[in-house]
């Protein structure tokens, strides 16, 4: 099966919140979860109502995101798109995490290494 998933992003890393992106990395992944395409949407404004518009004609199937208020992270599930939400981090970092099945809902994702541990 076909994934399309979309990333709000800002600058590299996740957009904080839904709601102001005005940057999304969309992906086009095959059934073998190889990349197919990969472009970046720009946004004329935040909307997250234009977002979740953009969502639905691009027949995107999953989200990452950060911060997504309640209506739109209910609309959207009613819409069976699965959203890995409230995520903090590089774009890129939870993007190769989607595809190897680690990435969870509420990841803090660091790459800073303090004494031998991730902070």
């Amino acid at each position: 099966m076909i994934k399309r998933i979309l990333i709000p992003i800002y600058k590299d890393e996740v957009a904080p919140r839904f709601d102001l992106a005005t940057e999304a990395m969309l992906s086009i992944i095959s059934s073998r979860d190889r990349v197919e395409e990969q472009k970046t949407i720009l946004l004329s404004r935040s909307s997250p109502e234009d977002l979740c518009h953009r969502i639905i004609s691009e027949n995107i199937s999953v989200i990452v995101c950060g911060a997504i208020a309640d209506e739109y992270y209910q609309f959207l599930k009613w819409k069976k798109i699965v959203i890995f939400d409230n995520i903090a981090g590089k774009w890129e970092h939870a993007f190769k995490k989607l595809l190897n099945h680690s990435l969870k809902k509420r990841q803090l994702l660091s790459e800073k290494i303090i004494e031998g541990k991730n902070v």
